[in-house]
């Protein structure tokens, strides 16, 4: 079996874990943000790239929760909506300013937090 190569490398994989659901949620949002950005300005190259990084980030705090059903559950749920309105042409209806407002959420609550 080929190694995953990770953009962010092995080191935030195993450290990603230790971050408040916060942490991790928010920088997810950052990526979605740069996606919705670069896709809404017409550059794919860009917009591919933030969506491999958010996708990256999802798989690792999916890891990171996996013995945390509620959460784990929230976290496959965004997931999916993000893969939703990027890759299945938005059959969800989703409005991407509410998905960003989503995301938001997780950053104040971070930022509370400190």
């Amino acid at each position: 079996m080929d190694k995953i190569n990770y953009i962010r490398g092995e080191d935030l994989k195993e450290k990603w874990g230790e971050y408040s659901i916060a942490y991790q949620m928010g920088n997810i949002g950052s990526e979605v943000s740069r996606s919705l950005k670069w896709t809404a300005k017409g550059n794919k190259q860009r917009a591919n790239v933030a969506i491999d990084r958010a996708l990256e980030l999802f798989d690792f705090t999916i890891n990171a929760n996996i013995k945390n059903p509620p959460r784990l559950r929230e976290v496959l749920i965004a997931r999916e909506e993000f893969c939703d309105y990027f890759f299945n042409h938005n059959s969800w209806q989703t409005d991407p300013k509410r998905m960003q407002k989503y995301y938001d959420g997780f950053v104040m609550m971070e930022r509370l937090a400190k």
